[in-house]
This record gives structure tokens, sequence and C-alpha cells, in this order.
């Protein structure tokens, strides 16, 4: 069934994979608050998720169409990633907390692991390169935007997030969104903003965000948002090199 609908419509199996991932993991989360577990029947949930995925891609001979592979441009064009390593530091800069015991922080690691997976490889990988062959600007667009709002999801699958915590959390995941799919666009690979992703929402676990002012979370975000958006943007509009170029157009 996923290779028949995936060779009718790229676009309705990139659809189908976010509607299981946001509906199967946000029961998960819910199952697992119900437990007094955290994360207990997540990481089983996004370990199957991930397994069915990286089978399908596999099996097909996908996986490099869908960036799992080594990146095809140098670090040093990609300005090493340092900005990256900016936007990983985010989740402590309220200080550093223990806001689990060892089988749960296990449990939430592995599971945010899954998570930063799943996520590149449905957003960047499957709806973006779904539309890039028609309209790479509107794919990158279309990518940033839907994962942003995606997690509006938060209000209502047991995380606890308030509203105003929430619309900040869209607000930086639409510009890390962004951040992650020219990184995508312009090294070919996926390797980097799947690492990323996990260990930013890994390090999550040991935030002291809980004991915050509302006033720091609104800074912090705004200066996630301005971090991740300008190395977007920086990628989006300097000049590519022949090897950049050639690796561009065979994306596309």
């Amino acid at each position: 069934m996923l290779k028949r609908l995936y060779e009718k419509s790229r676009i309705g199996f990139a659809l189908l994979w976010i509607g299981l991932y946001c509906v199967l993991m946000s029961a998960a989360d819910a199952l697992s608050a119900l437990s007094g577990v955290e994360k207990a029947v997540t990481l089983p949930v996004g370990v199957l998720l991930c397994a069915v995925l990286l089978l399908f891609l596999h099996k097909h001979g996908l996986l490099s169409s869908y960036g799992l592979c080594l990146p095809k441009v140098k670090a040093r064009k990609m300005l090493f990633y340092i900005p990256i390593l900016l936007m990983l530091s985010a989740n402590l800069w309220y200080g550093f907390s223990f806001n689990f015991g060892l089988l749960e922080t296990i449990l939430y690691i592995s599971s945010m692991f899954c998570v930063g997976f799943l996520e590149e490889a449905i957003f960047r990988g499957l709806l973006f390169e779904a539309m890039r062959k028609n309209n790479p600007r509107a794919a990158i667009i279309v990518s940033s935007v839907t994962f942003g709002i995606g997690h509006i999801i938060n209000l209502f699958n047991g995380a606890g997030a308030a509203l105003p915590s929430n619309l900040l959390q869209v607000v930086y995941a639409t510009a890390a969104g962004f951040m992650f799919v020219m990184i995508y666009y312009r090294s070919g690979s996926l390797l980097v903003p799947i690492a990323a992703h996990g260990v930013f929402n890994a390090l999550s676990a040991f935030s002291g965000k809980a004991g915050s002012e509302p006033r720091a979370e609104i800074v912090s975000a705004l200066l996630l948002t301005a971090i991740t958006l300008s190395y977007g943007l920086y990628l989006a509009f300097t000049p590519r090199q022949a090897k950049d170029e050639e690796s561009g157009a065979a994306m596309q």
C-alpha cells in the first residue's frame, strides 16, 4: 500500500506520514502521561515509525534521495555549522536541571532522537522533495511553515504547554525549520539536521526552563529565532560555487 501511494502521489505519501506522525506520537505522549512514566509509550511508537520509514526507503533505494547520506558540500561552506552549536545550547540558557529520574531520562532522550529523525525525514525529506521539482521556493516555505505550525499540537497532546509558550515555540520552530531545510538544500544531506534536531530536543530534559520568568522565555525565543533565521538566510543568499551548484541541480 505504501509503495502504491508513493508512486501515485509523493505529496499524498508525505501527508500520510505527517498525519501518522502527529496522531500516533500525540496519542503515545498522552498514554505515557497516563502511565505516569514519561515517554514510556512514546519511545516504542517512535522506534516503530522510524523502522517502518527507514525500511521503506532502504527497500526502494531511496535513502540518498531523501538525504540519508553524507553531505555533498564541505563544512567550511556551511560555516562549519557553528550557528547550530549556538542553537543547541538554547535549552541550557535557563540553567541546568535534572527534570526526570534515570529511567525517564533515558526514555526521553531516546524518544527525542526518534522525533528528530522523523520530523526531518518527513518535513525536510518527504514533503520538501515532493514539492521541490515544481517550485523549490514554495517547497522551502511550506516545509518551514508546516513544521512550525505543527508544534501547535503541543497544546493538546499532554505536553503541558501554555498558549504563550506554545506560540513562541511555533515562531522559533518555523525559523529552525527554515534553517534545516536550507542546510539540506545546500548540502544534500539530512544527517546534520537530524543530529542537531535530536540533540536540541534531548537537552530539554536538562533545561531549567520550568523555573524561568516569562520575560526570559520571550528573550530566549527571539534569540533562537534570530540565530536560526539568520543562518538560513545566509545559506539561502550566499553565492554557490561550482560543486555546490552541481549538488543543488542534482537534487532538483
